[in-house]
């Protein structure tokens, strides 16, 4: 009878640590890179199609106050992953790699039982072996470029899987002398963003009965312009005028790598290039909901989708065409909206009331904390991020507020923007009334000037 007594509670235990294991959400974050704010049809767009991430916004949440780390690559993810904004944050410009010292959100969930993958660009110089590799990140799958220059080259000599490379050698003959890809490119090469979906819907099938947190930091829609020819072909046919763009022939990703934004191919079609590109990627993350759907994960899985900052015309697209930052100004590099703000929508059947429109502002550096919430674990005591789990779950009155968020080239105080213009110069604009920011509020309220400009100071201040 005793032994009968300790096999039921055995038993017992076993099956609620499957259950609570069970219990555990899913998280994905799926990230475009160079994306921008009005890029998408839920945002806005009239001229590129993606209704699979529309679908998503009518199914989900749809924020139109979110803002990306910082207005380039690798601050803006080194913001993402640490929950730190840039002002305390160890990568502060392009080309920066994290630190042995820095703790991931990666790191985090795998401490607390998560599978952890990250497939795509990195974009934070994660070379094999380096302490800031992300298999030293807390990621227990990588896979995908480790210099963030090949990354915006499509068909790619290699990428890495963990610390063996996965060649491609046909990649290296795609190139015709004129410096445009072969006609034959998309039979006989491997586009690189395709790898990243295989890799991810493998990886979700794979831990479909354990807790995972993917990161998927897609390429597309940066720089380079090219894709499949299947993409590129319903646009093709709308008959756009284009303004080709030629350069000269360059390495696809697989040799030496120079100058960033020299040696892209030819394009003698951009606009029609990049809207089906980012067709492609919409269409991929329909696939990666259905699969998660197929599984049985739907409701157990918070799928979110964002921008690490604007939009660029570096590869030949025209953003004044699509009107790529929608409503508001500039793009990649700037710090006004259309350089930070970023669309970003949140999916998740059964918690996200479907069809909600958040006005929350918010920011990368609160996706640690959102994250640490949902799972329930602590965050570092010294991140910068305020979870916007409240928010998702429509508890709003629950939500707490920055103070500031802060750039080193803006800080946003409450409904006040002020930018530096000049030695002890400021812009200031009123973001309800003015998102666009034409109207410079500077000298018809210094006193706001004198409040909010103190934030610079603050911002760059260690935390204790």
């Amino acid at each position: 009878m005793k032994k009968t007594s300790l096999l039921a509670v055995f038993v017992l235990l076993v099956l609620t640590t499957f259950t609570v294991a069970a219990e555990k959400p899913n998280i994905i974050f799926i990230l475009a890179d160079d994306l921008g704010y009005g890029e998408l049809g839920c945002y806005g767009q009239e001229k590129i199609k993606t209704p699979c991430l529309d679908k998503m916004a009518a199914d989900g949440m749809r924020f139109t106050q979110h803002y990306a780390g910082y207005t380039v690559c690798s601050p803006s993810r080194g913001v993402l992953m640490t929950g730190k904004h840039v002002g305390h944050a160890t990568v502060k410009g392009n080309g920066g790699r994290l630190n042995a010292e820095d703790v991931t959100i990666a790191m985090l969930l795998q401490k607390a039982g998560y599978k952890t993958g990250m497939i795509g660009k990195w974009g934070l110089r994660g070379s094999p072996g380096h302490p800031g590799s992300p298999n030293n990140k807390g990621f227990d799958l990588w896979f995908g470029y480790d210099n963030q220059g090949f990354a915006h080259f499509y068909y790619p000599g290699y990428l890495w899987r963990n610390d063996k490379k996965v060649l491609y050698p046909n990649n290296h003959n795609l190139m015709a002398e004129n410096g445009e890809f072969k006609k034959d490119a998309d039979k006989v090469g491997t586009y690189s963003h395709d790898e990243f979906t295989r890799e991810a819907l493998a990886f979700i099938k794979e831990n479909a009965k354990r807790p995972f947190f993917l990161y998927l930091p897609y390429t597309i829609p940066h720089a380079e312009l090219t894709v499949p020819r299947d993409s590129v072909a319903p646009y093709l046919k709308l008959g756009w005028k284009e303004k080709p763009k030629h350069q000269k022939k360059g390495n696809n990703g697989g040799g030496s790598y120079g100058s960033q934004y020299k040696g892209y191919c030819g394009q003698s079609h951009p606009n029609a290039t990049y809207a089906g590109m980012v067709s492609r990627m919409d269409r991929d993350i329909g696939r990666i909901l259905a699969e998660l759907d197929k599984l049985g994960l739907t409701k157990n899985t918070l799928v979110i989708f964002s921008s690490d900052n604007g939009p660029t015309p570096e590869g030949g697209n025209s953003l004044q065409f699509f009107n790529s930052s929608g409503p508001l100004s500039g793009g990649k590099r700037s710090f006004n909206e259309g350089g930070i703000r970023v669309p970003m929508i949140a999916y998740w059947p059964g918690k996200i009331k479907a069809g909600a429109v958040s006005d929350h502002p918010s920011a990368f550096w609160d996706f640690l904390p959102t994250a640490c919430e949902l799972v329930g674990i602590k965050p570092p005591s010294d991140i910068d991020g305020i979870s916007y789990l409240p928010e998702l779950l429509g508890k709003s009155d629950e939500q707490k507020e920055h103070e500031y968020f802060y750039w080193r080239g803006a800080i946003r105080v409450g409904k006040w923007k002020l930018l530096p213009s000049g030695k002890d110069k400021y812009r200031l604009y009123d973001l309800e009334k003015d998102p666009a920011e034409k109207n410079d509020l500077a000298k018809e309220h210094p006193d706001v000037v004198e409040r909010c400009k103190k934030y610079f100071e603050i911002g760059q201040q260690e935390k204790k």
